[in-house]
């Protein structure tokens, strides 16, 4: 055989054999994967909304400090 022959062979076969290994290894199967992937997104999700309605508040708060009255009014 050719190396040309020899390489395409050597990588079909690498091919199959990771594809059985990640078969038999995963933890899980693809439903339970997904379903465990989409409740970590719904998640991360309500985290980020929570989290940027603090900041708002916190810069709302800012914004009034700032708009608020002056300590030296002009004369």
């Amino acid at each position: 055989m050719s190396r040309i022959s020899n390489f395409i062979l050597g990588l079909l076969l690498g091919g199959l054999a990771g594809s059985a290994a990640a078969l038999l290894l995963a933890p899980s199967s693809g439903g339970e994967l997904r379903s465990h992937l989409s409740e970590y997104a719904t998640t991360v999700q309500d985290e980020v909304k929570k989290a940027a309605m603090a900041k708002r508040a916190e810069l709302e708060n800012q914004l009034i400090v700032l708009r608020g009255p002056k300590d030296n009014p002009p004369a």
